[in-house]
């Protein structure tokens, strides 16, 4: 989870690049996503390699599957909009380019969220899933959950904003607008079934 997060928040200095036009170092950054990307799936495979079975785990081996599955899904998205920017060449019109740059902020919220509720996993099994413990890494998935709402809130109000500015704009490059910030809510989506994976495996 802490590469996945890695990979994400690559995404910031990726945007900066492309925002100001500059492709030979947005590519640059664009290739560490991808290195990134691919050093989250190797983890995974590796932890899937190596997993012991369920009489040995404290928890159900399906559900810590399960998880990484999800984990790998807010890289993958990741890569996702930064080789669609990249392959397009795409700029945000500058009356959008900052609430564009804050909706990015608040996904990655809610990616920091959910490493920070991973890491307590290890608190949570040390204790032996004991209530205080419990209590915590609950509460910290409802505020994930909170965040992820946030992100959905904010996108109403970009896509009206990129609506009332169509006219004005190539219809091909609307369309593709249109899907970053799609692709780009989605980060917050991935990160918040994490949060759900975490509450189904503490719930069984």
């Amino acid at each position: 989870m802490a590469r996945v997060q890695e990979c994400a928040e690559a995404l910031v200095p990726f945007m900066e690049s492309a925002q100001s036009g500059d492709w030979e170092l947005a590519a640059k950054q664009r290739r560490e996503i991808s290195r990134l990307e691919n050093e989250a799936d190797d983890l995974k495979k590796d932890i899937r390699m190596h997993l012991p079975s369920t009489l040995f785990m404290p928890v159900s081996r399906s559900d810590v599957l399960d998880l990484l599955t999800v984990q790998d899904r807010v890289a993958n998205k990741a890569k996702d909009v930064a080789g669609l920017v990249l392959g397009r060449q795409m700029t945000f019109p500058p009356r959008l380019s900052k609430d564009y740059n804050s909706f990015l902020q608040r996904n990655l919220d809610a990616v920091r969220q959910a490493h920070d509720t991973v890491r307590e996993l290890n608190d949570l099994m040390e204790s032996g899933f004991g209530p205080a413990e419990t209590e915590a890494i609950l509460r910290m998935i409802d505020q994930l959950d909170d965040i992820e709402r946030e992100t959905d809130d904010m996108q109403v109000p970009l896509r009206s904003r990129l609506h009332a500015i169509e006219h004005d704009l190539p219809p091909v490059d609307v369309m593709f607008l249109y899907r970053v910030i799609d692709w780009t809510g989605d980060i917050a989506d991935m990160a918040q079934r994490v949060g759900s994976r975490l509450q189904l495996l503490i719930a069984r």
